[in-house]
């Protein structure tokens, strides 16, 4: 599989896109002006009001709205992180803790009256970003991030992936993490770690240790809300932790970001430099990869597949629910079973898809087309878990239930990635816009391309009026790119009486293509 890291920088910030054999998989959007309160960041946050009920607390850390922490977020040894950050704030404690002393556990199923109370200062991590009406929520056990391992303090346990399987490797890694680890600090060894030597594995740990260091200097007589540690920006975090033998480009049109990428990546991954490139072509970066055209057709409502057949997403402040359809193209002279299985296959790769691009999460529930065989329920289900295999979001996928639903609770850590896909009419100044234009296009040009073998060279294309519009705009008529595809010619007519998405393909004498 070819994986490629397409950055474009422009004056409002920086768009990511990940491409697994050409096709969009992931898509960022990096704002210079957002504000900070990224899932990560590390905060002196203090305790504004214990709500008993909910067992949780709410915290100022500076955000708009109040941060949100539950008992369950706390940490076993959050008392232990209350004492270090008071010793810190008076300058008594050092960033190691060789010889700081833990206090004692909280129970699992205690009271948060118990352990916190109003006006108590304490160092938060963010989990998860502000969403909706809701502030972030936050966790005491804190964790660094780095390329092959993630820093734990306040404990001695090494964890290693469970996706590194095999049995000698992880009693390597283990012996080497017992080797270079600090007392008091605990590690959880990230799959990139595998193969990796203890040389490569030091630099990492020393690199994080800094960043402890940085962050216990901002406590120091700082009164809250502090931000103590940035987690880097997502071009940076999604480099550190894609950065692995799989990866096969990343390439940017900023001069300024690439000079920074080859910098960070000369220092903690010298070995894969030569996958960095600059783009210096005149056509836009997003043209040439096909990213703005993926972006368009994908954010839609609706999406169609390759079969003629397409899924609806809809989004509700509870849940999100998806509608698997046939479709008029799909090609209907198999069992019908057999038929269903096909689409829910094809649909349960697109709807995957979907979850990673548009970092769709909470309960997701997933209406596919109906079908008798309990084998074939299997399999689809099978099918969805191997689709969602590559997604790094913590997710559970039930089986599909007696009344033919299949539901999936997704990670949710930020806001739904939302791109309005619709165009302008005709009008410039139009207050009306036209729904993913660039999909009834697609649509359209898949079945021009079954006319390369077509013994007729000339046909007539009908269209609604407002697609008509749309495709006469551009400097190269769509009829001209056409020939140049299918080395037939394609004339273009408005037809009002049809809907929206529909068209008509005929012969110069009238036949029906």
């Amino acid at each position: 599989m070819i994986k490629e890291l397409v950055i474009h920088a422009n004056s409002k910030g920086v768009e990511i896109a990940l491409l697994e054999d050409k096709k969009l998989v992931e898509y960022h959007l990096d704002a210079y002006d957002k504000e900070g309160f990224s899932a990560g960041d590390i905060y002196l946050g203090r305790v504004k009001k214990i709500n008993p009920g909910l067992n949780a607390a709410f915290v100022d850390i500076g955000h708009d709205k109040d941060a949100f922490i539950h008992y369950s977020d706390l940490s076993p040894y959050v008392r232990t992180v209350k004492k270090f950050g008071s010793e810190a704030f008076r300058g008594e404690q050092s960033h190691l803790l060789d010889k700081f002393e833990f206090g004692p556990y909280i129970p699992k199923d205690g009271q948060i009256v118990d352990v916190l109370e109003k006006g108590d200062i304490l160092i938060f991590q963010i989990s998860k970003e502000a969403i909706s009406t809701k502030g972030p929520r936050l966790t005491c056990e804190l964790s660094l991030p780095g390329r092959y391992v993630v820093l734990v303090p306040f404990t001695n346990s090494i964890g290693i992936s469970k996706k590194i399987d095999n049995p000698e490797e992880r009693e390597r890694l283990l012996e080497v993490m017992h080797k270079i680890k600090r007392k008091n600090f605990g590690f959880v060894v990230r799959t990139n770690a595998s193969g990796v030597g203890m040389d490569e594995l030091k630099h990492d740990v020393d690199s994080l240790m800094n960043k402890w260091k940085v962050m216990k200097e901002n406590i120091h007589y700082n009164n809250p809300p502090k931000l103590l540690l940035k987690e880097m920006s997502k071009t940076f975090s999604i480099v550190r932790d894609m950065m692995n033998d799989s990866f096969s480009k990343i390439i940017t049109d900023n001069p300024t970001l690439h000079g920074d990428l080859k910098a960070y990546i000369k220092e903690h991954a010298p070995e894969q430099s030569a996958i960095l490139h600059k783009y210096n072509d005149h056509t836009p970066l997003f043209e040439a990869y096909d990213v703005s055209r993926q972006v368009k057709t994908a954010f839609g409502k609706t999406v169609t597949l390759k079969s003629g057949a397409y899924v609806i997403l809809e989004h509700t402040e509870a849940l999100h629910v998806i509608d698997v359809n046939s479709g008029p193209k799909v090609k209907k002279d198999i069992a019908q079973d057999t038929l269903a299985f096909n689409i829910n296959v094809e649909a349960a790769k697109e709807i995957a898809r979907q979850l990673r691009l548009r970092d769709i999460g909470g309960i997701i529930v997933i209406d596919f087309i109906d079908m008798k065989s309990a084998d074939y329920k299997h399999k689809l289900y099978e099918a969805m878990q191997e689709a969602m295999r590559p997604d790094k979001a913590k997710h559970v996928i039930l089986t599909i239930s007696k009344f033919g639903l299949m539901e999936i609770t997704r990670q949710r850590m930020k806001e739904q990635l939302s791109i309005d896909t619709r165009e302008p009419l005709m009008h410039a100044n139009s207050k009306y816009k036209l729904d993913q234009p660039l999909q009834i296009i697609d649509n359209i040009q898949s079945e021009l391309k079954q006319l390369k073998t077509h013994k007729e060279n000339y046909f007539l294309l009908y269209v609604h009026p407002f697609i008509y519009a749309y495709m006469k705009k551009g400097r190269i008529p769509f009829r001209i790119k056409w020939f140049m595809k299918i080395s037939k010619w394609v004339k273009l007519i408005q037809d009002s009486s049809l809907h929206l998405a529909e068209y008509k393909l005929i012969t110069k004498e009238g036949d029906k293509v």
